[in-house]
Parts: structure tokens; sequence; C-alpha cells
């Protein structure tokens, strides 16, 4: 299946006859304030990439995880999780059904692994699924992009359970995590006597480092290990492992963005609900999701106007990113005429 993803500004420029630099763009769940790229050591660029134990350490400390390990962004083991499930569980070699149970509205991309693998899917929305195959799959969203429904801890702890005793595999996906306080994260409740539970965490959107494609996943031990060997010992280029380890210890600039992403989302909310007053508003530290019935049309309305937000694929919200103040002033007085 095609899946349509925000961060595709060339596509859309083209589509509608507007020069790319005159877009504003808004279509992403991306921080708009980057963190500050350190000077980065010249031995860095020459050497190939090495995984320091010092990087671990620091990703161990910021994800309060006992077992990490990093990946070229969270997509590339979204790709990869099928064929390790498969692997690794003999039980799923000679099943002639394989089931999959996944959120109905979220990010596509799980969807579209578990189903290139053959998987039987099965979809959820707000209730966690309590009644699962054998051996079967779970993913959850926490939080979920674009609904922005999150799960508590004695919910994901009371699926874990469910997911123990069918020897299922349990994957939370925390890409937009970052933005809550350490304690929403499940990843300190992860332990070895459930070992086939997984949490996917993105970088680049709280650090506003999209480009240079890290992620980490925090996991069991077994996991931990069968995942470094399954990514090479190069996917990862050095210069952004250089960077997220500054990035991952740099606890005042963590500080500064989770305050500016909150000032800026209020800010955001408010704006949006006096253009859409009768929409339905859900809002986090990274974008604003907007639901209502003419959600295409209105797509479109700001498109022409060369604002670039993201139609989901219902196609009955508008998911736009957080605009940094500058942003913010051309997004207002682009609504006024526009709306």
């Amino acid at each position: 299946m095609a899946i349509i993803h925000g961060g595709q500004l060339s596509k859309v420029a083209k589509q509608f006859g507007i020069p790319e630099q005159e877009w504003l763009d808004l279509s992403t769940g991306i921080a708009p304030f980057s963190y500050t790229i350190p000077e980065i050591p010249e031995k860095i660029w020459q050497d190939l990439p090495t995984i320091s134990p010092s990087l671990i350490t620091a990703a161990q400390g910021y994800y309060q995880a006992e077992f990490c390990w990093p990946v070229a962004g969270s997509q590339q083991l979204i790709e990869k999780l099928p064929s390790l499930w498969n692997d690794k569980n003999s039980a799923i070699k000679s099943a002639q059904v394989k089931h999959a149970y996944l959120p109905k509205v979220g990010y596509k991309e799980h969807q579209r692994a578990w189903s290139l693998a053959g998987y039987q899917l099965h979809f959820y929305q707000g209730v966690l699924p309590d009644n699962i195959e054998k051996n079967s799959v779970v993913v959850v969203i926490n939080p979920n992009n674009p609904l922005t429904d999150t799960f508590s801890i004695q919910q994901l702890t009371q699926l874990r359970k469910h997911c123990q005793q069918q020897q299922a595999l349990l994957i939370i996906d925390e890409a937009f995590a970052d933005i809550f306080p350490p304690e929403f994260s499940f990843i300190p409740h992860i332990n070895n006597e459930y070992e086939d539970l997984i949490v996917l965490r993105s970088f680049g959107k709280f650090f506003g480092l999209a480009g240079i494609r890290i992620g980490f996943v925090c996991t069991t031990e077994i996991w931990r290990d069968i995942i470094k060997e399954s990514i090479g010992p190069w996917s990862i280029n050095g210069p952004a492992l250089f960077i997220a380890e500054q990035a991952l210890q740099d606890i005042s600039w963590q500080i500064l963005q989770k305050d500016r992403l909150q000032s800026q989302s209020e800010k955001m909310h408010q704006l949006l609900l006096t253009y859409f007053p009768t929409a339905r508003i859900k809002t986090n530290a990274l974008f604003v999701t907007v639901f209502m019935e003419n959600a295409k049309q209105i797509y479109q309305r700001l498109c022409e106007s060369a604002v670039y937000v993201r139609l989901t694929d219902e196609q009955d919200a508008l998911r736009i990113g957080i605009a940094e103040p500058k942003q913010f002033i051309e997004l207002k007085s682009i609504l006024i005429i526009s709306l």
C-alpha cells in the first residue's frame, strides 16, 4: 500500500505550482527548534562509525533503560521486526495464520511491515486488545500519531500480562514520548521475566534533527543482542552518533526544549480554535490535530495559500506541526486571509 507522509514539500509544491521557498511547511511532527550541532571532530568524519560505550551510557541514562541500542531511525527497525520475530519464534514458522494487532489510526508503517510479512491484521482503537492469539504481535503507539491519545502504565502492564500469557511480541512505539515526564515511558518497566517486549524511541522529533536518522530501541537483553546483530556494524553514521551522545546528556537544553514546545503548542491550539471553533482539536507539544468534516477542502485551501499541513490517512483531520514564533505570525496572517 502507498503511504503518504508529511515532509514531502517538493511533491506538494509541484502539485500546486508554487515554488518551494514560498511555502510554510508544518507537515511534520518534528520540533521547529533544533539542537545546536556541536563542533564535530575531523576524526569522526574520517573513521568508520563506532557505537561507543559512552553513547550507550548516555542513552541508558536518558531513556532509563537497562538495555538499549541505536538504530538508523526507528523506521529501520519497524521494517526489520517481522523477519526478526519470525526467526526468533519457531512456532510462527509452522503457523498457517499469523496475527498482528495494531491501532486502526496511527503510524501506517507498522501496518505496512506486518502486512507485507503475511500477517492477518486486527485493528483496535482507544481500548487495548485483551483477547489475542498465541504467538501474535501487538503494536501500541503511545502517544498516538496523529490522535495524541495515550495509554497509562497500568493499561500497558495489563497488556503485557496478556502478551506474556500468549507468548506474543509487544511493541510500544514511543516516538513522541520525549515531550512527557520520564514516568510516562514504559521503558523502566521492562524486565527479563517477559523477554518479548520492545520499545522504540525516536531521536530526531524532539531534538529537531530528523535528518541525521538515528533512534534507539530499549528492550530486553536477548532482543538487544538480536537487533545489534541484525543491523550490522556501520548502519548509523559517525556524526549522528556523536551528536546524539552530546544531546542526550544536555539536560538544560532538554528542559528549555520542553518549555518552549509547550508554550508554542498552547498558542497553536488557541489560534486554531479561533479559526475552527466547531472542530475537535487535540494537541500535544509536537503537533496539533484538527478534526473536521471538511478537512480535505481546508487542506486544499491551505495548500493554495502555500501552507503545507498533513491531511490524515482517514481524510477527516489535519495534523499541523508546531510553528516557531516567526512561523506562527506567518500562519496567523495567512489564516486571516484564507479562511
